[in-house]
């Protein structure tokens, strides 16, 4: 039995797919305004739940028995400034001295632990998913985009470690953009209003809990890419998901996009 606070996103329904290919009982925690209603078509049962309502999370999984879960798919981050906690999620968040996603993820992590209840890397039952090293596309980097890549990545780890974004945009050596609360897609879109022909650098924190908020790219991040006028995209080998990835890498083949993992 397996306990799945749904975001949203495709991950939520790869996530269940796969879950039950490997023999698991599927309940689903859905979050309305976020999560997609399939969930109900794939899980084995699902509850609806507003976002903060921390008691009714624990007394659905304790109704439910479930000792293991896992977190899949993202909330809007924006979400955070008008989401109404209940009293234990506000007991919870005034304890916090950061209000970060991470930090109110990890101490959800924490509430729920002691009810007996652990959470799972997001990533269980979907290593397919994970690329390690390798040109993903038929197209390769250049010279001058693999020195892109290498002068990008650092400082995207930096930005990745300070908990600002996961994402840069780069080009010439110069910074482009900078993913913030608005999210990858939103940052290439802010990328391609100044320039194209950019690189796109994904990365995980330094210290990246794999409980929660890996690093994913799935077909919208390169429908994102097409339509901003990117070229290459490069994510963290090993540690970035890639959703639905025989599609993701056709799509970036047909559309002269270069996929790497580094």
């Amino acid at each position: 039995m397996l306990g799945l606070i749904a975001g949203n996103g495709n991950f939520p329904l790869i996530f269940t797919k796969q879950a039950k290919k490997n023999g698991e009982i599927v309940i689903a925690i859905a979050l309305f305004d976020e999560t997609d209603k399939t969930i109900e078509q794939i899980a084995d049962k699902t509850y609806w739940i507003n976002v903060g309502q921390l008691s009714k999370l624990i007394e659905i999984l304790k109704k439910e028995n479930i000792k293991k879960c896992i977190m899949a798919g993202q909330v809007k981050h924006t979400k955070l400034f008008s989401v109404k906690p209940d009293l234990k999620a506000l007991a919870l968040l005034t304890k916090l001295k950061s209000k970060t996603a991470d930090s109110i993820l990890s101490a959800v992590c924490d509430e729920l632990k002691k009810d007996g209840i652990e959470f799972i890397p997001s990533n269980t039952y979907l290593s397919e998913f994970i690329p390690k090293k390798a040109v993903l596309t038929k197209l390769k980097p250049d010279k001058n985009q693999k020195e892109n890549i290498e002068f990008g990545f650092e400082i995207a780890r930096k930005i990745a470690q300070a908990d600002v974004g996961q994402t840069i945009c780069i080009k010439d050596k110069s910074i482009v953009a900078v993913e913030a609360m608005e999210g990858t897609d939103e940052c290439i879109r802010r990328a391609g209003k100044i320039t194209n022909n950019f690189i796109v650098i994904k990365v995980a924190r330094p210290k990246q809990d794999m409980r929660f908020d890996i690093p994913i790219i799935g077909i919208k991040t390169i429908e994102t890419l097409k339509e901003a006028g990117a070229s290459v995209l490069a994510v963290e080998s090993e540690k970035t998901l890639i959703l639905e990835i025989d599609t993701v890498i056709n799509f970036a083949n047909e559309n002269n996009i270069c996929i790497i993992a580094i």
